[in-house]
């Protein structure tokens, strides 16, 4: 028997000084209750779902976005076959307006297939959307990003960014969980994706704890947050989230940034990359390279630059524009070598 996790706390009458101020500065998820209710979506959601369809497809540009679709057979949730090798759901361009269409003909379904435009930016398939429904949180250059679906479910992942969620129409329901319990989620291939990070290979809705027993752990470590219309949730940098919809028809705004300015490439690469180059290596190796990292990546030493002059530190010192450009030749090559 699996345990309830506590609720996200709420704040309520959130302007973006106390954003920065308050909630970004502490880490933790956050419901924002209201943030956004007084969106022209929202309140076209609140209408009816064809009031809201009709709004979207006034500013579609018909351009064609990325849905996901699967029968019925896989209960909503888009993830691997039951021995990892394959999706058990298959990607199609189409035009907004079919998916849409689609949905809500599907509503009246018993038991439908599940369908999901995923992850589309909004200047491209709906320019004005971010105009007319804008968020004070985050810097206007922010391009806001809409999910649309039926009753679906996203695997327990993290993004390597923050992340504000807007609900516009329907419930959804994140589970989440803190990075340090990135040992207690079971995660599944790196190689061989869902999309994008890797994710849990444990069923939130229905843990089998005898296959994965650590993942009590990571219950006892999580929290829960149900959005209602008009809610948004701060899920901080590389939290790991599972994601229910929870009604027929469902609409999600989300705006993913970075407080730090772009580096060399996303440390994800270095993961992997030293997953090959590092993690075959004969123990006593091994050891040398966690020292290494320990101190040059981590400095758990202090700086290990602090005795060189600031104009010779290289990449251990500021990553201008010079230095990215010498590093990538380096790697370039490094790479390119048989």
């Amino acid at each position: 028997m699996t345990t309830t996790p506590p609720r996200t706390p709420e704040h309520r009458d959130v302007d973006a000084a106390r954003f920065r101020d308050e909630i970004l500065p502490a880490g933790k998820p956050a419901i924002l209750k209201g943030l956004v209710a007084d969106w022209p979506a929202v309140a076209a959601g609140r209408r009816s779902d064809e009031a809201l369809v009709a709004y979207l497809g006034a500013l579609d540009s018909g351009a064609p976005v990325n849905v996901l679709s699967a029968g019925a057979d896989i209960g909503g949730r888009f993830f691997y076959t039951p021995d990892l090798s394959g999706l058990n759901f298959q990607r199609d361009d189409m035009p907004l307006s079919r998916a849409l269409a689609a949905l809500l003909e599907l509503r009246s379904v018993a038991r439908p297939p599940a369908i999901a435009v995923q992850s589309t930016p909004t200047p491209a398939a709906l320019p004005g959307f971010a105009e007319a429904n804008a968020l004070a949180l985050v810097d206007a250059k922010i391009a806001p990003r809409i999910w649309i679906g039926n009753a679906i479910t996203t695997a327990t992942h993290f993004d390597m960014s923050h992340n504000i969620a807007c609900a516009v129409a329907g419930r959804r329901r994140f589970t989440l969980f803190p990075p340090d319990q990135l040992k207690n989620l079971y995660m599944g291939p790196f190689d061989f994706t869902p999309a994008g990070p890797p994710v849990s290979l444990v069923d939130v809705a229905r843990p089998d704890l005898e296959r994965y027993p650590l993942f009590r752990e990571a219950l006892a470590a999580a929290q829960v947050a149900e959005l209602e219309p008009g809610d948004a949730i701060y899920i901080p940098y590389c939290w790991f989230h599972n994601v229910e919809s929870l009604d027929p028809f469902t609409v999600l705004i989300n705006y993913w940034w970075n407080e730090t300015p772009a580096l060399l490439s996303p440390p994800l690469v270095a993961l992997v990359h030293a997953m090959a180059s590092v993690r075959g290596l004969p123990p006593a190796e091994r050891a040398v390279w966690r020292e290494m990292f320990d101190h040059f990546v981590f400095e758990t030493h202090g700086d290990p630059a602090a005795h060189l002059p600031p104009d010779r530190r290289g990449p251990l010192g500021p990553m201008t524009p010079e230095h990215r450009a010498r590093l990538r030749a380096v790697l370039a090559e490094a790479f390119n070598s048989p």
